[in-house]
Parts: structure tokens; sequence; C-alpha cells
């Protein structure tokens, strides 16, 4: 949550203070083209890698892939001209999918381990606590 906050953020800031000076446009662009890649991933491509590997592999992939793919950030922001574009566009697809590919192989693994009976509760439960993270990751994303 604290990444989607500050993303925009850094991404506008000037060169000098380890940002893009990207325009808010550019941002748009960027986050566009992350989202048409989540929606191709998460339709066409999901499924079959979840018959692959497992919802719990999927989790530890993405988890594991997560680490390096955003300490690269900084380095990131280091290029210049259309690598940059390439780099940022790439990297935000990749963190995209896979934080998207880890909540909903966690999902899947909470539907399947509750009975039928109690399903809503585990769901409100899970969702009642991402909400708490969703609202104290703006403030402490906001801190760093």
């Amino acid at each position: 949550m604290a990444y989607s906050e500050i993303f925009s953020l850094w991404a506008v800031s000037p060169k000098k203070f380890g940002g893009l000076s990207f325009s808010t446009e550019d941002v748009g662009e960027v986050l566009a083209i992350s989202g048409f890649g989540l929606l191709v991933f998460q339709s066409c491509l999901y499924p079959y890698v979840e018959r692959l590997v497992g919802p719990i592999m999927i989790s530890r992939i993405g988890g594991v892939i997560s680490i390096p793919l955003l300490s690269s950030y900084p380095f990131i922001a280091m290029l210049s001209g259309v690598s940059l574009w390439l780099f940022i566009n790439l990297a935000s697809v990749m963190k995209n999918v896979l934080s998207i590919s880890i909540i909903t192989g966690l999902f899947l693994l909470q539907n399947r381990a509750v009975d039928q009976e109690q399903r809503g509760a585990a769901n409100g439960i899970a969702m009642t606590g991402m909400s708490l993270f969703k609202a104290i990751g703006p403030a402490g994303g906001g801190a760093l």
C-alpha cells in the first residue's frame, strides 16, 4: 500500500532528489500501462499459472521476486530516456502482477482452508485486516 501512495510522488520528484522528473501525464501513462498489463495477466495467464504451480508457490515466488524488484527502483532512477521509460513500465507491471498474484493466491488458500459455513466470517476478518493496513500504509509511506 505504501508503494502505491509513494510511487506518484517519487515519479514527479526532481532528479536531484532521486525522483524521475516525470510529469503527471507521464505518471498516468505508467499507471495505465500497468493496469492494462495487470488486466491481461489476471484474466488470461493467472488461471493457467495457478493450475500449474498452485497458490502457495505463486505467493512464495511473488514474495521472493518482489524484494529485489522493489530494491531496484533507486537504480532505475539513474536511467534516462527510452531506457528509463521501458524499465519503469516493466518494473511497474511486474510489481502489480506480483502483488495481485500474492493476494489472489492467499485468498484462494483462505477460502479452501475454511468450511463453507465459515467463509463469510473468514473473508470479513481478512478484509478488515487488509483495510487496517491500507489505512496505515499511506501514513507509514509518508513518514519515509
